[in-house]
């Protein structure tokens, strides 16, 4: 096992030993339905308690030993992959993502998440204070803001550093992310609600409202200044204080102006 250890670790994992933790993620993964694909099972810490949930279950695994494995441990009551995640191919029918993701990768394999097809949620164990950002709490980060119109965030327990193998410098959190059936805005309008989280996000000016104007989405900084305290923002919040529906909002209020911006 402590080769497999090491095996793992050469691709940045930590492995989760706390049998507490590892039932906590399994009871996330009881309130969802339809088949499972797990993220890096490693050595199997997750694999053997969602092969009990009696789902189609599937693990994409990078480390061939470990792989190799996993595979004759579990028989054919798992399928075992072995893959990079971030080249998989996910299936389009629903389905369920689970796994323990290497700290330094998780903004990779989110990006990757985010426009995959098929998943419906997604229980993911990343660094705490990367779950915190993601789920909204204490200021939502550029990438959460551009994909909050069709995903929901969730923040689960923290997961202290001492139940991995080898111990992180950090502690990780349970990151819940669910696909909304009601998208805020349309799909065909991503990239343009995408683009304008980013001009805000790297834009100048003393709060929103100001670096609304200036990313030409208003006229002026007083007709900025109306929208925000009609969206229940102080004018001068930052944009990581803003809600999921307030961007929707600024994005909604920002499309006549932008589009007067271009015919001139």
């Amino acid at each position: 096992m402590h080769a497999y250890h090491h095996g793992r670790h050469e691709h940045g994992q930590n492995f989760l030993h706390d049998k507490t933790i590892q039932k906590s993620i399994l009871e996330h993964v009881k309130t969802t339905t339809g088949p499972i694909i797990e993220i890096g099972p490693g050595a199997g810490a997750l694999t053997k308690h969602l092969v009990h949930l009696e789902r189609p279950l599937r693990a994409v695994e990078i480390d061939r030993r470990l792989a190799e494995s996993l595979a004759q441990r579990v028989g054919k009551k798992v399928e075992v992959v072995h893959d990079d995640f971030l080249h998989y191919r996910l299936p389009h029918i629903p389905h369920v993502l689970v796994g323990n993701l290497p700290f330094h990768l998780t903004t990779a394999i989110l990006r990757r998440i985010f426009r995959a097809p098929g998943w419906k949620h997604a229980i993911l164990l990343v660094q705490w204070e990367v779950a915190r950002r993601r789920a909204g709490v204490g200021g939502a980060t550029m990438m959460t803001a551009q994909w909050w119109p069709w995903f929901d965030f969730e923040l689960g327990r923290r997961v202290p550093a001492r139940a991995f193998t080898p111990r992180p410098n950090v502690d990780g959190g349970v990151l819940i992310i669910t696909r909304r059936q009601d998208p805020l805005i349309p799909p065909r309008s991503r990239q343009a609600f995408q683009t304008m989280v980013h001009k805000i996000f790297t834009g100048g000016g003393k709060g929103i409202a100001q670096i609304a104007t200036r990313a030409q989405l208003f006229r002026t900084t007083r007709e900025a200044r109306r929208w925000a305290i009609g969206a229940g923002l102080d004018p001068h919040a930052l944009p990581k204080d803003l809600s999921a529906h307030q961007w929707v909002e600024l994005f909604q209020a920002g499309k006549t102006p932008r589009k007067e911006g271009r015919r001139k």
